[in-house]
């Protein structure tokens, strides 16, 4: 195995990979947290074949960056999930961790030379695939029923301002009206369009279920993270338009609407 970029320091070869489809580009670039206690612990795991999990890189908490999957290689980290109504996103990217152990152990700040290892790993394998800015996501933005990473304390505003990732400044959270649990109609429908149309994976059908309560938590926990709850507020909805405005204008009258609202 040969490091596909510059910036590796160490290469540990994981059995846990497979080709990937033929006729789909690698098209997103996809980060995680490690969710164990070292970085260590996770190179091990992902590199034992008895986990039947892998990843292209790790950047431990100092840095260092770890390749464990080729990139031409299909690596097994995403699990079920889906983004643009598409699957097989294993497929379809490359894949990061990020050593941290996780919402359930504390979920300690991102250390700086971590966070500066990472966009610049992310930038280089950017620069060598086809990845748009709108394709760097959260392994919680393509699976938001099942995963949290890398979550609210992940600096998404830090990696865009260096040109990686797609990403506006959040609205305030202010007052005004919200959309949660048990809510119904028109405008939940039209909210539920646009976050589909953005990406995430979820039937609009105009009910506020649970479904819809986990896409709009992890829209907030890349795009507003100050308060992740999981209800639709003045502040998730304005952002949500921003970032709709900073793209194509999203098809269908009732989502076009409310991007200009």
């Amino acid at each position: 195995m040969i490091g596909d970029s510059p910036l590796v320091n160490a290469l540990r070869p994981s059995a846990n990979f497979g080709g990937r489809a033929e006729g789909i580009a690698t098209d997103i670039l996809l980060l995680h947290y490690t969710d164990m206690p070292t970085a260590d612990a996770a190179i091990a795991w992902l590199a034992d074949p008895r986990s039947q999990v892998s990843c292209h890189y790790v950047v431990a908490e100092d840095g260092t960056i770890t390749q464990l999957v080729s990139e031409r290689d299909r690596a097994w980290h995403a699990g079920v999930s889906t983004w643009k109504g598409q699957g097989d996103i294993n497929s379809r990217s490359i894949g990061i961790e990020i050593a941290n152990c996780g919402h359930d152990h504390g979920y300690p700040d991102f250390p700086d030379v971590q966070i500066e290892a990472v966009i610049a790993l992310g930038c280089d394998i950017c620069a060598r695939n086809p990845i748009p800015a709108a394709r760097v996501l959260a392994h919680s933005d393509v699976a938001p029923g099942r995963k949290r990473d890398p979550g609210e304390k992940f600096p998404w505003a830090r990696l865009a301002g260096a040109g990686l990732g797609h990403f506006v400044e959040p609205e305030p959270i202010r007052g005004g009206r919200f959309f949660q649990i048990g809510d119904h109609g028109a405008p939940v429908e039209a909210l539920q369009g646009l976050l589909a149309w953005y990406g995430y994976g979820l039937d609009i059908d105009g009910d506020f279920g649970t479904d819809t309560q986990q896409v709009v938590a992890a829209f907030q926990r890349h795009f507003r993270p100050e308060r992740v709850d999981g209800v639709a507020d003045a502040s998730t909805i304005a952002t949500l338009h921003r970032l709709a405005r900073a793209l194509t204008p999203p098809a269908g009258q009732g989502a076009a609407e409310m991007a200009r609202d």
